[in-house]
């Protein structure tokens, strides 16, 4: 999974992209390599009347599809760590959606083929 940093009204340190790419980097076992993972830091004040708060979000493209997350914390690395959670959690119930629906499509093949004859049946009625 490739990963993607900007940072909005704040310095992004090489550290703290380390520490970024590490938390992120976990959730590549539920998508592909080549998988972008866009991610936004920034530090949000406008709207709250005391101290600073951090808005983390993330943005990956799976298979013609977009999964988004976002978490608004008082410290950088809870908002990060929070946003991972979210993404491991919407990942996560993709692919058991994905692998329930390939059983229960194996099981209604199964179903109609089990209404078919087998062929020493047909053999019987030729003759």
């Amino acid at each position: 999974m490739k990963i993607q940093i900007r940072g909005l009204h704040t310095t992004l340190t090489p550290a703290f992209e380390a520490y970024v790419e590490k938390r992120l980097s976990t959730l590549s076992k539920f998508v592909k390599d080549d998988v972008l993972c866009e991610v936004e830091l920034a530090k949000t004040t406008e709207h709250h009347r005391q101290g600073d708060i951090f808005k983390a979000e993330a943005t990956i493209d799976v298979e013609k599809d977009q999964v988004y997350a976002v978490s608004e914390k008082p410290d950088l690395y809870q908002a990060v760590d929070e946003l991972r959670d979210e993404l491991e959690r919407i990942l996560s119930s993709r692919k058991e959606k994905k692998i329930t629906l390939f059983r229960r499509g194996s099981q209604k093949i199964k179903d109609m083929l089990k209404g078919i004859q087998p062929i020493e049946s047909f053999k019987k009625w030729r003759g």
